[in-house]
């Protein structure tokens, strides 16, 4: 890919258009059988637990397009009204117990990012070489571990059904002792000051708690009162095998993406925000009915081109463009483990690199270079 390339080379305000009529098709189209599926779960449970997994494995593929739609109505995309996507994203994020509106924020994040190493470091938190070489044997053996595929699975249940709980009790117990130290302080401070003054860590405005408290009230609300009325043990033991199955397959989904060989990886002072979307983004070639699970998010780098543009255009949208991406990275079902082991930045090359790589070269270097912990 020539470094030349700009994104006035692309062709893509034709599909940034929202289409209404499209996007609500989306949203039956994947709430009705969800809900229906449900029921199907809960009378095949009452006659044999034997006729569950189908079933909870399209429940699954249901949830992991909900996330895809929730994602595309955090981009403002899937509807044209900025209204309905919050109010659509909300209810999508209930599907799979995440707050919607801090989440989207966190993303926008990364597309405005995306290949500037320095300021994001992927969705497990990655180290540099140099980082990594100053760690004890010990905690890289830890790092190594946290960071194999299978911790996706108690990772995603983490991500999905406990963090959002956490960060409303964390983000509350922290606005308690805020209020009372100030308070004790200041005791002249009206209660409007003191709501005012606070800085939070775990959310970055009023309409980003909201959400986060109403998301909660809901999602807790709602296993309550389904648990009660189908049986704690059914209920809860379901929805935690879809919670963790659809968080493992889109953590993955978005990781491969983002994380392989050859990767665009640079220092923000060397960094383009296009090259970042085209060569720090894959292409993912899924079968159909994936694709239409996913909401053909494997058309990656053309989605981080233009957020903008909603799912049911980018398939068009990468084909129109196709000339342009001759040099993108295809990545197959087969080659995703393959991905897992990129998981050190080297800066000095702009690369992501296996810690096997990094031990090697470290080996390789001359008597008296500067030494490292491997």
């Amino acid at each position: 890919m020539k470094t030349q390339i700009k994104k006035s080379d692309f062709i893509l305000k034709p599909y940034m258009e929202s289409n209404d009529w499209l996007a609500t098709w989306q949203i039956l189209n994947t709430l009705v059988p969800y809900l229906v599926l449900w029921v199907l779960a809960i009378k095949a449970a009452s006659i044999s637990l034997w006729l569950l997994p189908p079933i909870v494995g399209l429940i699954v593929l249901f949830a992991l397009r909900s996330f895809s739609l929730m994602h595309d109505c955090g981009h403002y995309s899937l509807f044209r009204s900025k209204r309905a996507n919050r109010i659509v994203g909300f209810m999508l994020g209930l599907i799979n117990a995440i707050p919607q509106y801090g989440w989207s924020r966190d993303h926008a994040y990364h597309h405005k990012t995306n290949g500037d190493w320095e300021r994001y470091r992927g969705v497990a938190d990655f180290l540099s070489t140099d980082e990594f070489s100053k760690l004890s044997p010990s905690d890289q053996k830890l790092y190594e571990r946290l960071r194999q595929p299978l911790m996706a699975i108690p990772g995603g249940f983490f991500y999905l059904a406990i963090k959002p709980r956490l960060t409303l009790v964390a983000g509350i117990y922290e606005f308690v002792s805020y209020a009372w130290t100030t308070w004790r302080q200041n005791p002249d401070l009206s209660w409007s000051d003191i709501v005012a003054k606070h800085r939070s860590r775990h959310w970055l405005s009023a309409a980003e708690f909201w959400d986060l408290l109403l998301n909660n009230v809901c999602v807790i609300g709602g296993c309550l009162m389904l648990g009660y009325w189908l049986g704690f043990g059914l209920f809860l033991g379901l929805y935690s095998i879809v919670l963790t199955l659809s968080a493992t397959i889109f953590i993955w989904i978005f990781f491969v993406q983002h994380i392989f060989e050859d990767a665009y990886a640079h220092k923000t002072e060397t960094w383009d925000y296009v090259l970042g979307a085209v060569e720090g983004s894959t292409y993912l070639q899924l079968p159909p009915v994936l694709n239409w699970f996913t909401a053909d998010i494997g058309y990656h780098n053309i989605h981080h081109l233009s957020e903008r543009i909603p799912n049911y255009y980018i398939k068009a949208c990468y084909h129109k463009n196709s000339h342009l991406l001759t040099q993108v990275k295809t990545l197959r079902l087969v080659d995703m483990p393959n991905c897992a082991r990129f998981i050190l930045w080297d800066a000095a090359a702009s690369r992501l690199v296996s810690v096997d790589s990094f031990r090697a070269a470290a080996l390789a270097e001359p008597v008296g270079a500067k030494s490292v912990t491997v």
